[in-house]
């Protein structure tokens, strides 16, 4: 198999994966421990570590693209409402409205965030001035 198709293949599980993650995460949004939306924590913190894995794992910028593609698709197909309502996704109950607003909001953040962060590998590292063999012994002021 050529390498073009083992990254398009790369993209496309990326894709699914990142699917998963976010009708998991358009599920459990919306769930709550008293006061803390444990729901949207949890999402959003299994998305970005599943973008990031993609991201480093890979080196390539395009399957963190694909896996927030995923998770925004996801997202927007499961929190879609149906002619009897959304079987999915509860409505918000009054003082929770902002619990999906920020999780549709996430994905794509997630995904711009990881995907256009820098590259550093390619920076030498320099070694700290005044350290190593040549370095000379710290005098103290008097």
């Amino acid at each position: 198999m050529s390498s073009g198709i083992l990254r398009i293949v790369g993209w496309v599980v990326a894709l699914l994966v990142g699917a998963f993650y976010g009708a998991a995460g358009t599920v459990a949004q919306a769930y709550r421990l008293g006061p803390v939306p444990l729901g949207l924590i949890l999402a959003t913190v299994g998305s970005a570590a599943l973008l990031i894995a993609l991201r480093v794992l890979t080196g390539d910028r395009i399957n963190a693209l694909a896996g927030g593609f995923g998770i925004s698709a996801a997202t927007y197909l499961f929190s879609q409402v149906g002619p009897g309502g959304s079987a999915i996704v509860s409505a918000p109950t009054p003082g929770t409205e902002w619990i999906p607003v920020v999780w549709t909001i996430v994905g794509p953040a997630l995904m711009v965030f990881v995907a256009f962060w820098p590259d550093f590998s390619h920076l030498k590292q320099q070694p700290a001035v005044g350290t190593g063999a040549n370095a000379a012994p710290a005098t103290t002021a008097r």
